[in-house]
């Protein structure tokens, strides 16, 4: 059983729900992520999701397309997102950690290097928006002996047949989409995600958890009533950006809030 699944294991028997963390490596600065994570894991984020930058993110919104811009500036690679996984390993030997990223920095990388890598760094699995399982033959037999959670995403529009070809594909857990569109903070969710979430939950045993436009406590509450757990990118970068590299307050006080609404 690897960290993502201990985590869901233990969630289930304390019937808790996670609460995962979007990064972009480089934002504001490769030195500042390990003092970020820190923080993050102390005030009881459950697994961290690391975006690798890229040049044409085309599933996330102005936030995180601003924040992988700046990254690249900064001269982050994939070579340097690994690195950067390996120095939090040292701190967080039990942390669940996954990548997000595109299939492109894979495919250049290589997919059996990308995936072997992951293993060393102990990687526990990758998320890639543009790779749908119809097409991810090669990076799942790539990943499965490397150890490796695929994790897909589910959308609102996706039919039932493709719902099920992703539970099939997946391992770790199911990435759900709320909204049609990309990746931002939303002043609301759409009605339908509750019933969604519980319909891909009857076809698989796998943990579902939400993300995308989800800005604060109220849509957690909203997504946990449903899900086992839930995401959250561009409202944490924002609040990264409202920091300075002497006060995380603004990002300690977003996390409480919504660690509490998990709970609630």
């Amino acid at each position: 059983m690897n960290r993502i699944d201990s985590l869901f294991a233990r969630l289930r028997r304390e019937n808790g729900k996670a609460l995962i963390a979007y990064l972009t490596v480089g934002f504001p600065s490769l030195r500042a992520l390990p003092g970020i994570v820190d923080l993050l894991v102390g005030e009881g984020v459950d697994l961290i999701e690391l975006g690798i930058p890229f040049s044409d993110p085309l599933a996330d919104g102005p936030t995180i397309q601003a924040a992988s811009q700046w990254a690249l500036r900064q001269g982050v690679t994939v070579g340097k997102v690994f690195e950067a996984v390996r120095g939090l390993r040292r701190r967080h030997r039990d942390l669940p950690i996954g990548l997000m990223t595109y299939y492109n920095p894979v495919n250049r990388f290589g997919v059996k290097d990308f995936c072997r890598a992951c293993a060393r760094e102990q990687v526990d699995g990758v998320i890639i928006p543009d790779l749908p399982p119809e097409e991810a033959n090669e990076f799942i037999r790539a990943a499965r002996p490397a150890g490796l959670d695929t994790i897909f995403l589910a959308a609102p529009t996706s039919p039932i047949s493709r719902l099920r070809q992703i539970a099939r594909s997946s391992r770790g857990f199911i990435y759900y989409v709320s909204l049609t569109g990309v990746t931002g903070a939303r002043a609301s969710l759409p009605g339908q995600m509750q019933a969604d979430v519980r319909s891909i939950k009857r076809m698989t045993r796998l943990p579902v958890c939400v993300g995308f436009g989800i800005s604060g406590p109220a849509q957690v509450r909203q997504v946990v009533r449903a899900a086992d757990g839930v995401i959250i990118g561009s409202a944490l970068l924002n609040a990264i950006g409202r920091s300075s590299k002497n006060s995380w307050k603004p990002v300690e006080s977003f996390i409480r809030l919504l660690r509490a609404a998990c709970h609630a």
